[in-house]
């Protein structure tokens, strides 16, 4: 850490956190507003601010980001005269602070939501939850050591909708579930992200304070705000980026936490010249256990919609299919037959007057309508009821913590050419030495890895 040591730091979380634990009733409070800083403003942490300022018992009184721009544009939206930070450390030393909103780069989440637990905040962290695995395991951690409530910000697991078709997947609707496929697809042919050179930073930012534990890089401005997510220092790409959200949902709908095994294969197809890292096309694939297997596509090079249905995931049962789309879903059954006999072309059961006498669909058809699963309101309104309950928040550390190891194994899959089976319990793959290196990394110096 650079204007401050580690010690000193520490001794103002203690002191900090002292004064939270005694406020923990006032914060608890049915009838109490939760005082909030808010940590990353830009793009999605400007999204999540709307998503908090719809909720009348909340005050944002702290907000940090590396940008005068971004902060100035978040104290308009605010209103007020919330203290502004370019530290997040200061922030969080605020006994003001009843509980942060982190929505910074992935590469910050793991130190800002552990160092938030220190302090005594409770914490609403950004998906994806981590860099890597071992982060993640860090933060469940801290987040149970220190009794805070914890909120990953992984939306859809407050979406009236999608609760409601995970629910019916896991009361047997679909029958045996034996595929699921997720997709995000983005035509960004011709140029990509572009090729900006590497240059010197702009003035009125502090590039190393961006770096962070990431490796010391030149300046490139496609390194900074959203582009970030191609680069494999900051972000998993889209497979940790969208692809957490679907993951978390086909995850909640088996009822399984994690898979058994992961594959995957990606490359730059499109032949565009711009300097991202991640692949443009990229297929992933996990096997659960019980059988299912989960594919998630990643084309940011091909037009067209995101499946014939145009739907973002679909799950294939045994007596019909779900597709999940970003307002609801849509239950398609199949017609099965009733007695054994060859199995014969569509064409040739249509032929068949035994098939077409003793076929009928065995479970309903089903089509509803809600409201947006992308919006992120419900979810902010849950963690501030949890944040007075100390309930469990609809995304626990441990859910959030799960759902992003998966997609996390795929970068590392794809990165280690591999087939892994994983041990979900340990941590660990057991068949290959070379692939459990990349659970974890080393952070750059002054910084030190959680844990």
């Amino acid at each position: 850490m650079n204007s401050w040591t580690r010690r000193d730091f520490t001794k103002t979380l203690v002191l900090a956190g002292a004064t939270t634990a005694l406020g923990a009733a006032r914060a608890a409070g049915a009838n109490d507003r939760v005082r909030l800083g808010c940590i990353g403003l830009g793009n999605r942490g400007d999204q999540v601010l709307d998503a908090f300022l719809k909720q009348p018992d909340m005050e944002v009184v702290a907000i940090c980001d590396l940008s005068q721009a971004y902060l100035d544009f978040a104290a308009r939206k605010i209103g007020g005269s919330p203290r502004q930070f370019k530290d997040y450390r200061q922030l969080l030393a605020m006994k003001e602070v009843d509980a942060v909103v982190i929505a910074t780069p992935d590469h910050w989440h793991a130190l800002q939501a552990i160092q938030a637990c220190e302090a005594g905040k409770d914490v609403y962290v950004e998906k994806p939850l981590s860099l890597c695995v071992a982060e993640g395991r860090a933060m469940v951690e801290a987040v149970r050591k220190h009794s805070r409530v914890c909120q990953v910000g992984i939306h859809r697991r407050s979406s009236a909708v999608c609760r409601e078709a995970a629910e019916l997947v896991r009361q047997g609707a679909l029958g045996k579930v034996t595929a699921a496929r997720a997709f995000h697809i983005q035509n960004e042919w011709p140029t990509g992200i572009g090729n900006p050179p590497d240059a010197d930073p702009p003035a009125d930012l502090d590039w190393d304070a961006w770096l962070g534990p990431a490796p010391k890089r030149r300046y490139n401005k496609n390194r900074t705000f959203y582009r970030f997510r191609w680069f494999y220092d900051y972000s998993g790409g889209q497979v940790t980026n969208f692809g957490v959200h679907y993951v978390d949902f086909i995850q909640w709908a088996l009822g399984a936490e994690a898979p058994a095994s992961v594959a995957a294969m990606g490359l730059k197809a499109a032949g565009m010249k711009d300097n991202r890292e991640i692949p443009d096309t990229l297929e992933a694939i996990w096997q659960y256990p019980g059988g299912t297997l989960v594919t998630f596509s990643q084309f940011n090079a091909t037009a067209g919609q995101w499946s014939l249905r145009g739907c973002e995931i679909e799950l294939r049962g045994t007596l019909g299919t779900l597709y999940l789309f970003g307002d609801g879903y849509e239950v398609v059954p199949d017609a099965i037959p009733e007695h054994e006999f060859p199995a014969m072309s569509p064409l040739t059961r249509q032929e068949d007057s035994r098939y077409r006498r003793d076929t009928k669909p065995r479970i309903e058809p089903r089509k509803v309508r809600g409201t947006s699963t992308s919006d992120t309101a419900p979810h902010a309104r849950n963690f501030l009821d949890c944040v007075k309950s100390r309930a469990t928040c609809n995304c626990d550390i441990e859910t959030g913590h799960r759902s992003t190891s998966a997609t996390l194994l795929a970068n590392i899959a794809l990165k280690t050419r591999s087939v892994l089976d994983w041990d979900a319990r340990a941590e660990r793959f057991p068949n290959h030495a070379n692939a459990n290196k990349l659970l974890s990394y080393r952070y750059r110096a002054p910084y030190q890895f959680p844990g």
